[in-house]
C-alpha cells in the first residue's frame, strides 16, 4: 500500500455559498479520506491525507463534479508536514486577511427542493425552502466569510430538525446557511383590505384568486418587490401601467413553465437553455401568440422569465392564468423597493394587496435581462443571478473603483485581477437612484474590503458619477466614454493588442467638447485614436431630443433642405404641434441651445420619428427599439451615404423621403436603413484594416443591443475576414462602462509602476 501524505489544497473562485464544502466532504467520504475543509475570506482550504492515486482522483472529481453554481478559478496543492485526522470534517470559517473570496449570486430553487416541498413533513409547502445548491445568497449576505451569522438569516435560529440536517454530511442541507423550515424560518404575511393574513394556504388562495380576478398584487421577491397581475387581462395590465406611471415600456412576464413559454413565443434551443438556467434571467423572445396588448405595447417580443422562488411555483399551482406580469416594484424610475413598510406606503395605494415576508433584503437586485444573438447570449441588465461574480482581467486592478456612467449605471471594484461589477443601479439623474448608488458603493467597499487608491470616472464633468468620484477625496482619472466601451470588451476577452473599435450609442462626452456616439477608433487599453464618426448634427433642446425624437428628425431635415423642409408632405410634421416645429426651426437657424452630436442613437431617433413610428418617446431608446421592431424580414436593400472622416447620410435621407412619397412601407424603409448602417460599419472597417493591417474588431455601445444590427454586422465582418468581439459577460450598453474604465485605469497604473 502506498504511503499516505498530507496535502494542502487551495481553491479560489465561486466556491462559497454554493454547497462547495459539503460537496468536498462527501467526496472525501467517497474515497475514505481524512482531513478537513474550511472557508476563509479569500479561498477554500482543504487538508487531506491521501496517497498519490487518491489525490489525483480527488482533484479530478473536484473539477468535474463541483456543484452547478460553483466555478473553480484556481486549484493548487502542495505537500505539507504530516498530520493525522480522525475523520474528515468541516470546520468554522476563518477571517485570515483583508482579501476575500467570491460571493455567490442568488440561485433559483432546485428540483430537489421543489420535490422536498411536497414530501418533507416539516417543509410541506414551505415557500423559503433551499439547500446547498439553491436559494438566496447575495441578497442576504452582509459580510464575509459567508455564514448564517453574517446574513439576514441571523435572526432565525434553526429548529432541532434543521440543525440536525445542517450537521448531517449525508443531507443536501449540510452547511446550507439559509436552511429553514415551516417551524423556524421566515414567513409570509398578506396585507389587503385593512387586514393581515398569516396562514400560507389562505394567502395563496386569496392572492391567486385576486390575480385571476384582475387584481394587482405587490409581491416581495428575492431582491425586491414586484408588481404582478394577469398578463392576459388587458384591463388589469392597463391599470398597472397607469399606476406605475410607465406608459410604453414593455413589461416582463413570468410563465408557469416551459410549455407555456413555447405556446406564446418562438423560443429557440439556446434561448430555452438560458431561460432554464439557475440564474433565471428575463430572456427577450420573439412573440408567437399575443398577451394583453398593454404588456408589450406593440413590440413583437416578449420578456419572459420562469419561476425561480418556491412561492412562484406555489402560486402557479393555484392560478388559472399561465402567465403573469412580474415587473419591478417601484414607481417611475425609482429603485426597486425592498422594505416592507416602504412597500405598504408607496405600493399600497396602487395595488390590491401586499405580499411580504419577515426576512430583510440586504442587497437589492432587479431581475437580470438577456437575449440571444446568433447562438451567443448577451446580457442587457446584469443583476440577480449574475452579481457579484467577478470578471477576471489580465491586469492588476487592485484598489481601483470605477464609477460607471450616468444612465443604466453599474460600478466596478478591483480586487487583484478580479473586476467585481455591482448590480444594475439605474439612471443616476433620479435622486433616489443616486442614493441607492452611494449606499451600494459603500456596501461593496466594505463587503469586498476595498479602500480605493484610485477612482475612475467618465470624462463628462457634470455626471453625478463624476461628482461622486470627486467626493471620495482620492486620486481620480477620467476615461472617455467610448474608449471605455471598447475597453470593456478588451477586458473581458483579456485582449491587449490594438483593435478597430466601433462604439455606437446615444451619447458620450468627447474630447472636443461635443457629444459623441458613432466612433470608429484604433485603440487598446492605453489609448485611442478617433478615425471616423457620423457627421455632427445639432440637438435642438439638448437632452430633450431623447424624449422628443422628432427634434432630431427636424435637425437632419433642416440640414438638408433648410427652411424648405416645411413644405415636405410628412406625416410627422402633421402630428407635432406646429408652434413647436417653428420654435425648433428657429433654434436651428440661430444655433440656440443646439449642441452638436455624432451619436448613432440620435440618427436612429431621427429616422424613427421621420417615419412617424415614434416621434415622441415614452422611455429611453424607445424610438430605435420601435424602428427595429418593424423591420421587414428578408429585405436586402440599402441606401447610399457619403464616406469620409465624417460619414454623411444626406443621400440616405433624400432617398427615404422619396420612398415615403412613393408609398414604400415603413417596414421596408426600416430594413434598408439598418442595412445601410451595417454597410457603413463594414466599409469603414475595411478601410481601417487596409490602412493599419488590424483584423480584430470590437463592437460595443448601447446601439448594439439592436439584435438585427448586431447579427448582420457580425455576419458581414466575419465574411470579410475580421475577428469580431463584443460584450458577453457585461452589458454592451452603459451598464458595462465601469469595467472598461477599470481596465483602462489598471493599464495606466501598470505602466506607471
Amino acid at each position: 500500500m502506498e504511503h499516505l501524505s498530507t496535502y494542502l489544497i487551495t481553491i479560489t473562485g465561486l466556491v462559497q455559498g454554493v454547497g462547495f464544502r459539503p460537496f468536498v466532504y462527501r467526496l472525501a467520504r467517497k474515497y475514505a479520506l481524512t482531513g478537513l475543509v474550511r472557508n476563509t475570506n479569500e479561498n477554500v482550504l482543504i487538508n487531506l491525507r491521501a496517497d498519490t492515486f487518491q489525490l489525483e482522483s480527488f482533484i479530478h472529481d473536484l473539477w468535474e463534479e463541483a456543484p452547478p453554481a460553483a466555478s473553480i478559478r484556481s486549484l493548487e496543492w502542495e505537500k505539507v508536514a504530516d498530520a493525522e485526522y480522525p475523520s474528515f470534517s468541516i470546520i468554522s470559517s476563518e477571517d485570515v486577511s483583508d482579501r476575500i473570496t467570491e460571493v455567490s449570486p442568488d440561485i433559483a430553487v432546485c428540483p430537489g427542493c421543489l420535490n422536498d416541498m411536497k414530501e418533507q413533513p416539516h417543509r410541506i409547502g414551505y415557500p423559503f425552502i433551499n439547500c446547498t445548491n439553491c436559494g438566496p445568497r447575495f441578497t442576504i449576505v452582509m459580510d464575509l466569510p459567508y455564514d448564517r451569522s453574517r446574513s439576514t438569516m441571523n435572526v432565525f435560529p434553526m429548529c432541532h430538525r434543521c440543525e440536525a440536517e445542517y450537521h448531517d454530511s449525508d443531507d443536501r442541507r449540510f452547511h446550507a446557511q439559509p436552511v429553514a423550515c415551516n417551524f423556524c424560518g421566515p414567513q409570509y404575511e398578506y396585507y389587503t383590505g385593512g387586514k393581515v393574513l398569516t396562514e400560507l394556504e389562505d394567502i395563496l388562495d386569496m392572492v391567486s384568486a385576486g390575480i385571476d380576478e384582475g387584481n394587482i398584487i405587490a409581491i416581495k421577491g428575492m431582491g425586491g418587490f414586484h408588481l404582478a397581475c394577469d398578463a392576459l387581462n388587458e384591463a388589469s395590465v392597463a391599470r398597472l401601467r397607469a399606476s406605475k406611471r410607465r406608459e410604453s415600456k414593455p413589461f416582463a412576464v413570468m410563465f408557469r413553465d416551459a410549455e407555456a413559454v413555447a405556446e406564446f413565443t418562438m423560443i429557440r434551443d439556446r434561448e430555452r437553455e438560458l431561460l432554464n438556467s439557475w440564474r433565471r434571467p428575463i430572456v427577450i423572445l420573439a412573440e408567437k401568440k399575443t398577451l394583453a396588448r398593454s404588456v408589450s405595447q406593440g413590440f413583437r417580443t416578449i420578456g419572459a422569465i420562469l419561476p425561480y422562488m418556491p412561492l412562484h411555483y406555489l402560486l402557479f399551482e393555484k392560478l388559472k392564468t399561465p402567465v403573469i406580469v412580474l415587473t419591478s416594484g417601484n414607481l417611475a424610475e425609482e429603485p426597486i423597493i425592498i422594505d416592507n413598510n416602504e412597500a405598504l406606503q408607496i405600493l399600497g395605494p396602487v395595488t390590491d394587496g401586499i405580499l411580504a415576508y419577515n426576512r430583510k433584503i440586504h442587497n437589492r437586485t432587479d431581475d437580470s435581462v438577456a437575449m440571444v444573438t446568433g447562438d451567443s447570449p448577451m446580457i442587457l441588465r446584469r443583476s440577480r443571478g449574475y452579481v457579484p461574480v467577478p470578471v477576471i482581467v489580465n491586469l492588476d486592478a487592485d484598489g481601483i473603483f470605477a464609477c460607471g456612467a450616468e444612465l443604466v449605471n453599474s460600478f466596478c471594484l478591483g480586487r487583484g485581477r478580479q473586476a467585481i461589477m455591482s448590480q444594475h443601479i439605474g439612471d443616476l439623474k433620479n435622486f433616489e437612484t443616486y442614493d441607492f448608488y452611494r449606499e451600494s458603493a459603500s456596501r461593496f467597499m466594505r463587503l469586498f474590503r476595498v479602500s480605493p487608491s484610485l477612482v475612475v470616472h467618465d470624462l463628462h464633468p457634470d455626471y453625478l458619477s463624476t461628482r461622486y468620484a470627486r467626493s471620495l477625496d482620492k486620486p481620480v482619472l477620467a476615461v472617455q466614454h467610448h474608449h471605455a466601451h471598447i475597453a470593456s470588451v478588451l477586458a473581458e476577452h483579456r485582449m491587449e493588442e490594438k483593435v478597430i473599435g466601433v462604439s455606437f450609442d446615444g451619447t458620450g462626452y468627447g474630447t472636443d467638447g461635443h457629444t459623441w456616439g458613432s466612433e470608429f477608433m484604433i485603440c487598446d487599453l492605453a489609448g485611442f485614436e478617433r478615425k471616423n464618426h457620423f457627421r455632427y448634427m445639432p440637438m435642438p433642446g439638448g437632452d430633450l431630443v431623447t424624449a422628443e425624437p422628432w427634434r432630431m428628425a427636424l435637425s437632419y431635415l433642416y440640414n438638408i433642405y433648410g427652411i424648405g423642409m416645411e413644405s415636405l408632405d410628412l406625416e410627422m410634421l402633421q402630428v407635432v404641434d406646429r408652434k413647436k416645429v417653428r420654435h425648433v426651426t428657429e433654434m436651428l437657424q440661430k444655433s440656440i441651445n443646439s449642441p452638436l452630436s455624432s451619436g448613432s442613437g440620435r440618427l436612429f431617433d431621427a429616422v424613427s420619428a421621420l417615419l412617424n413610428i415614434c416621434p415622441v418617446a415614452g422611455f429611453h431608446a424607445e424610438a430605435p427599439m420601435r424602428l427595429e421592431n418593424v423591420i421587414e424580414a428578408g429585405e436586402k436593400g440599402f441606401y447610399e451615404f457619403l464616406e469620409g472622416t465624417e460619414i454623411d447620410f444626406e443621400p440616405m435621407f433624400r432617398k427615404i423621403i422619396a420612398e415615403m412619397n412613393a408609398g414604400i412601407s415603413v417596414s421596408i424603409i426600416s430594413a434598408r436603413f439598418h442595412n445601410t448602417i451595417v454597410r457603413v460599419i463594414l466599409s469603414t472597417a475595411v478601410a481601417l484594416r487596409d490602412e493599419t493591417g488590424i483584423r480584430s474588431i470590437v463592437l460595443s455601445g448601447g446601439t448594439f443591443q439592436n439584435r438585427y444590427l448586431l447579427s448582420e454586422t457580425i455576419a458581414g465582418l466575419e465574411q470579410a475576414g475580421f475577428l469580431v468581439y463584443t460584450n458577453a459577460a457585461v452589458p454592451v450598453n452603459d451598464g458595462g462602462i465601469a469595467l472598461g474604465q477599470l481596465a483602462v485605469a489598471a493599464r495606466i497604473k501598470s505602466v506607471a509602476c
